[in-house]
């Protein structure tokens, strides 16, 4: 799972390395905007569709809520919740049509003591107890995703211009592979379809659980296939996935056994994400891409960084956006083109925000995150903006920006990116 998490900050970062060869991968420069906030300090826009719809998460005033979030023309609206305090869209959201999906908490407390999957994509990061829903938002109004029969939570990621949502749900039965201390039903991905009738998307053969994480319009769906483990990542995601008419085929992967998760398919059929590199459960992932002609590969990373995930694709396919963790403030938003990487920061113009992460693209090339702001040091969510062919552009190299990351502001993209520790609370 992703899995809308991050701190410990080296202030003697000085300057972003332009030098080396990723640099002279992509010829585009950007223009930055601050997306605005709904009081808190922390804010990510993870998807933008193709009219310009910025969608993600806030926090509001104080950093212990999180709110579902919508940009649109020049305004910052909260989507509402389920009942409880938090909501987020986590994961990218390509709908055209006004349609966006994320998950809620509900006022409920799960009667089985569940952590599920919700809570690393809130802002304290701590579980509540309470069930969590998917959600679907069209129109002002918030409508939540059932589970399968038996369960109690559910989870929507991403949902397609056909008005198909995918996640996944828990059904009744108690799962030998969960760990009882965070989850005990079985979980499987889900489509919920627009006349409401919701499919199961089985898990490879011998494998207990599945996850849906995105969907194209051509209704192929991508996730995981694996153990329940906690509900959160790891072992769940053993394998990752691609469900052709409700089968699924193993993507292969590039050495791990955990950790193997798609965040994007395109139309065309392309599919990102990220996967350990070596067997285990420790956090070793590189993004990779997987195309029907060459398989999965890495995407790489930052050369000197720990590990990198891709997180969204355009529609041609040759530009990818995510980040490399171990740069200047701990993360850095980064590019592929045409396979090729580079630090966002390098291409955009003087003056602008540090960008941490890139959670999308869309067809004209803008692309959404997370940034951090030295004059505030606040992090909202940003829209970088392509620089039209032949505008002038500065070659001067530069200047990291000074200044700490926020602990709150670490921690969520830490946690987000299964990078944090499993919570402690006690039984």
């Amino acid at each position: 799972m992703k899995s809308k998490m991050f701190r410990c900050l080296t202030s003697m970062a000085l300057f972003v390395a332009l030098a080396i060869p990723f640099r002279l991968a992509a010829q585009s420069h950007y223009s930055v905007v601050e997306l605005g906030e709904l009081g808190g300090t922390a804010g990510s826009a993870n998807g933008i569709n193709d009219r310009g719809w910025n969608t993600g998460t806030d926090n509001l005033p104080g950093d212990l809520t999180t709110a579902a979030t919508l940009w649109v023309n020049g305004s910052t609206v909260p989507l509402g919740n389920l009942g409880g305090l938090n909501s987020a869209v986590a994961w990218p959201v390509k709908n055209n049509n006004g349609v966006i999906v994320g998950i809620s908490e509900t006022a409920d407390a799960d009667p089985l003591g569940e952590y599920f999957s919700c809570y690393p994509f809130f802002a304290t990061g701590i579980p509540t107890g309470q069930i969590c829903k998917g959600f679907r938002w069209q129109n002002g109004q918030m409508t939540a995703l059932p589970p399968f029969p038996g369960g109690y939570s559910s989870y929507a990621t991403g949902v397609n211009n056909r008005g198909q949502v995918v996640g996944w749900a828990e059904n009744g039965i108690h799962d030998a592979t969960c760990d009882p201390s965070f989850q005990i039903l079985q979980f499987r991905a889900a489509i919920w379809q627009p006349d409401g009738q919701m499919l199961e998307l089985p898990p490879l053969p011998g494998d207990s659980t599945s996850a849906a994480t995105a969907i194209n319009d051509l209704g192929q769906v991508v996730g995981i296939s694996g153990d329940c483990g906690i509900a959160v990542g790891g072992v769940s995601a053993k394998h990752a996935v691609l469900w052709q008419n409700g089968v699924p085929h193993d993507l292969g992967n590039i050495g791990g056994d955990a950790w193997n998760t798609p965040t994007a398919i395109n139309n065309q059929g392309t599919i990102v994400g990220f996967a350990n590199t070596a067997p285990g459960t420790a956090r070793i992932y590189e993004a990779f891409i997987w195309t029907k002609a060459g398989g999965i590969k890495s995407l790489g990373k930052v050369p000197g960084d720990l590990r990198s995930t891709a997180n969204g694709i355009n529609e041609k396919g040759d530009k990818i956006v995510g980040l490399s963790r171990g740069g200047p403030h701990l993360f850095r938003a980064i590019l592929w083109e045409n396979t090729k990487l580079t630090d966002l920061n390098s291409l955009t113009e003087p003056g602008s925000p540090f960008l941490l992460l890139a959670g999308d693209i869309d067809q004209q090339g803008h692309i959404v995150g997370e940034a951090f702001d030295p004059n505030t040091g606040e992090s909202p969510g940003f829209i970088a903006t392509p620089v039209p062919p032949g505008a002038a552009v500065s070659s001067a190299v530069h200047a990291t920006p000074q200044g700490n990351l926020a602990e709150n502001v670490r921690r969520q993209i830490e946690r987000r990116l299964g990078l944090a520790g499993e919570p402690t609370t006690p039984r």
